[in-house]
This record gives C-alpha cells, sequence and structure tokens, in this order.
C-alpha cells in the first residue's frame, strides 16, 4: 500500500476520501443510487469513465459506495486498487445474476460462498494446483444472520463468474449438474484480489434472470428495484 500511487488512471480520489468498507456494483447508477438512498451526506470522490464512487455515513460509520463495472478485467482493476492503494479493508460487490437452477426465481439473493470461473486470471499467480476463490467468512456469516433478520430468502453457495455474456455453446448446464446456483461475471477475481492483499471481500447476488426458463427483470428494475441485497450490504458495513 502505497499513498504515493494515488490519485490512478482510473480513481480520481485522494488517500482519505475512500472509507474502509466499499460496497460496490457493476452499474455506476446503482452506486449513484445508494449513494443517493443509503448514505448521509455523500461526497462523490470519482467520476473517471464514468465509474461513480462517493463517501457517507450509513448509521453514523463512514462507507463508501462505487461501481466497478462489467467483467471480472473491470473489477479487477479497480478492487486491486482499492485493496492495495487505498487500503481499503472491506469490499462488499452488490449485483446482479442468472439463476441456473429450476428452483429458483427471479428476486432470490444469492450469497457466494465461493466463486468458480473460467477466467484465466488467476492464472498470473503461477499457483500448483487450481485455486479455489471464496469469501470472508465473517461477512458471509454477517449476511447470512442479516438476512434471517430482514427475513429475506436466500441461498448460499457457489456461483460461477463467466468470461462470457453470452455463450453460444451453452455450458452452463456442467455447472448446474455441480451444483452452482447462478452465473455473474466478477466475484471470482474480486475474492482473489482479497486473498492476496489479505482482505475481506464478499458478493451479495440478485437473481435477474433465469437461464434456466428464460425470464427476466427489465434494466430499469436491476438499476432501482434490487434493494434487499443493499440492506444487507449495509447492515455489514
Amino acid at each position: 500500500m502505497s499513498k504515493e500511487n494515488v490519485p490512478t488512471p482510473h480513481n480520481a480520489a485522494k488517500y482519505d476520501e475512500i472509507a474502509e468498507t466499499v460496497i460496490m456494483s457493476g452499474d455506476p447508477l446503482r452506486a449513484k443510487f445508494m449513494a443517493e438512498n443509503f448514505l448521509e451526506n455523500p461526497v462523490q470522490f470519482n467520476g473517471v469513465r464514468g465509474m461513480l464512487g462517493y463517501t457517507g455515513t450509513y448509521k453514523g460509520k463512514r462507507v463508501s459506495v462505487m461501481g466497478h463495472g462489467m467483467g471480472i478485467p473491470s473489477i479487477a482493476i479497480y478492487t486491486y486498487e482499492l485493496f492495495n492503494f487505498y487500503d481499503v479493508k472491506n469490499i462488499i460487490r452488490v449485483g446482479t445474476a442468472g439463476c441456473i437452477q429450476p428452483e429458483m426465481k427471479l428476486g432470490d439473493l444469492v450469497i457466494a460462498q465461493g466463486a468458480c470461473t473460467n477466467s484465466a486470471y488467476i492464472d498470473q499467480y503461477k499457483l500448483p494446483g487450481t485455486y479455489a476463490p471464496i469469501a470472508d467468512f465473517g461477512l458471509l456469516s454477517k449476511a447470512v444472520k442479516a438476512c434471517e433478520e430482514f427475513g429475506y430468502g436466500y441461498k448460499v453457495g457457489n456461483v460461477m463468474s463467466a468470461d462470457n455474456f453470452y455463450d453460444e455453446d451453452q455450458d452452463w448446464k456442467a455447472w448446474q449438474r455441480m451444483g452452482v446456483y447462478a452465473i455473474e461475471m466478477e466475484a471470482s477475481a474480486l475474492y482473489t484480489n482479497a486473498a492476496r492483499a489479505g482482505k475481506h471481500a464478499l458478493a451479495i447476488l440478485t437473481v435477474s434472470d433465469s437461464i434456466v426458463d428464460g425470464t427476466a427483470t427489465s434494466a430499469e428494475e436491476r438499476q432501482k428495484s434490487f434493494t434487499r441485497m443493499m440492506d444487507v450490504a449495509f447492515s455489514l458495513a
């Protein structure tokens, strides 16, 4: 961690403008929504490349929210910088996922205990085997408790962080057979970056579409209506 590395090419914030806990979303407009609806006195610290970031307080505690973009390369850049250059301790991703288990439905919450992937991101570490990116247990257990207290239905288990959004081979059925709940595009890199930096991370996801039956929510619903995962995330801050 070095203050000399900030601001970065992707983040205009000064070293002390970002809180120790950052709640992130792929869509920067969802970060703006969280700032306006959950934070008190939010102050924007970033707008570079349209990736909005804000710091304010939630129930008296300093918290930041920020977008991370789509896909592993994008979240990998933003979270690496937050963990290693801004000394962020906790990153909680709130996002959407496509469920691949037939019993799941739109709006279900998935707390990602682990994140499979078809990405080559982890290859850079030259590990002598297959690394299993997992969530921080402390954050995960608190998220489960929060879901119980809120009365929100949830699943805890494996997700799959895919490099491809449009899958011509339809190979999701192989992951389905292994009990994976849903497919998203970022958690694996988030968990890997957290592990390498010795920090804490968790992904809390809302099922936005069913890959099994083709049902889906609208873009507006994804941006503004998936607030249960936000309730849980902010309760961990």
